[in-house]
């Protein structure tokens, strides 16, 4: 089969989706089907290459961040001649949208076209939910033939804004399970970060820096947790390539060192940003207990499937998906959001048991091995790619795609 992925980012632009692609990709290929990505461009990379046998499209019109600068202006003539350039080389039996029932109406309707011109089924995986006016136009009025949701979560989310439930699957992330495996954590990673010393208990929070992610719950917990095991040390992992368009992540780490100052913790707090290839997973290894107490709604949290996969505890919020996974005292648990002293009370108690804590990380690990391989996601998107595709060309869903002009003026394609 050959199939169209679409999506803002790819590393080393890093993230939830660019994440979850960089595992869906290279397994489909593996099964025996042909691969394209069209993405958002990045300094240092080409334009067209290839990544683990997937043809990569790397262009400026699908860089949200350059995007949102230039404020979408004068982008419609190009973003129809890179979209169609693309699906017309790659002639897929399926396009696989990613996030694009929102940021630009122009990109989607484009997309949108092609499919119904060409007559191929067009599926959109939504890895998040908004609440404003254009995401429910394109999420509700455009022509997707089957929804991906990322977790109940995001279901519920879809059908309380109209999508039929019929139409919408759930499908939960993957993992790359040889990548994150439990074991000892390597020795360069002292080396390359001296901060980090041996011996210590290790309270991981890998999840990008960001008021959205807890990060400032997970400081204020460490202290009180500090007070329990003074040699106790905190790692947060940053992200330096993200859509940020907003660019907010510098605001937030300025907050976040101004905490940390604030309540002594200077020596016990290790920021960074580290490859998601090389350093992540030792640091997943090094761990005692991961942390991800976001204090917004997650739509799923991949931060979970690698903390389980490295056989370690993990300790989410009431928030989004992650309760679909984290259950208490079988993989983690789970705290209610915005809550620090429930927060350090369940690390305090998995750092005085290892017993426990190893019973916990067995557990998951057990828990990806039978559900959550990137083998076992690769092939439940392909099974959506092939109920799209029969369902497609019995005619069921062509009775009822919505009859519209689709040269419309920019002015209603535009944000």
């Amino acid at each position: 089969m050959k199939i169209a992925q679409l999506h803002w980012g790819f590393p080393p632009i890093i993230g939830g989706v660019e994440t979850h692609l960089v595992s869906l990709m290279p397994e489909l290929v593996k099964m025996g089907h042909k691969v394209s990505l069209l993405t958002g461009s990045a300094e240092g990379y080409p334009e067209h290459y290839d990544f683990k046998g997937v043809r990569i499209v790397r262009n400026q019109y699908y860089d949200l961040n350059w995007l949102f600068k230039s404020n979408f202006q004068e982008v419609d003539d190009n973003v129809w001649d890179i979209t169609c350039g693309f699906l017309n080389k790659a002639k897929p039996d399926v396009i696989h949208c990613h996030n694009m029932h929102y940021f630009s109406r122009y990109h989607t309707r484009v997309v949108e076209y092609w499919a119904l011109q060409h007559k191929v089924p067009l599926i959109l995986t939504a890895h998040n939910a908004w609440k404003d006016k254009l995401y429910l136009d394109l999420t509700c009025k455009v022509a997707w033939d089957r929804i991906i949701a990322i977790s109940h979560y995001i279901k519920r989310e879809l059908v309380a804004v109209g999508v039929p439930e019929e139409k919408v699957d759930v499908v939960h992330h993957g993992i790359d399970e040889r990548k994150f495996t439990p074991g000892k954590c390597k020795p360069f990673i002292f080396k390359d970060h001296p901060a980090i010393k041996k011996k210590r208990r290790i309270v991981f929070h890998p999840a990008r820096i960001g008021i959205a992610k807890g990060c400032d719950i997970t400081i204020e917990a460490f202290r009180l947790v500090k007070e329990q095991f003074p040699d106790a040390f905190l790692l947060m992992s940053g992200s330096g390539n993200i859509i940020d368009w907003g660019l907010t992540q510098n605001k937030d780490i300025a907050f976040f060192a101004s905490l940390i100052k604030h309540l002594g913790l200077q020596d016990s707090v290790y920021i960074n940003t580290y490859s998601l290839d090389k350093e992540m997973p030792e640091l997943y290894r090094l761990a005692d207990v991961v942390v991800y107490p976001s204090s917004s709604e997650e739509p799923f949290g991949l931060t979970m499937l690698e903390a389980m996969a490295s056989a370690k505890p993990i300790i989410v919020t009431e928030a989004g998906g992650m309760p679909e996974i984290v259950k208490n005292d079988i993989n983690g648990y789970v705290i209610p959001k915005n809550n620090h002293e429930v927060l350090a009370e369940k690390i305090i108690k998995l750092l005085a048991s290892d017993k426990l804590s190893a019973k916990l990380g067995r557990t998951g690990r057990e828990q990806v091995m039978s559900l959550y391989t990137k083998r076992i996601y690769a092939q439940n998107i392909f099974k959506v790619y092939q109920q799209a595709i029969r369902e497609y060309h019995r005619g069921h869903k062509k009775k009822s795609r919505p009859k519209r002009k689709f040269f419309i003026a920019r002015e209603e394609m535009a944000i």
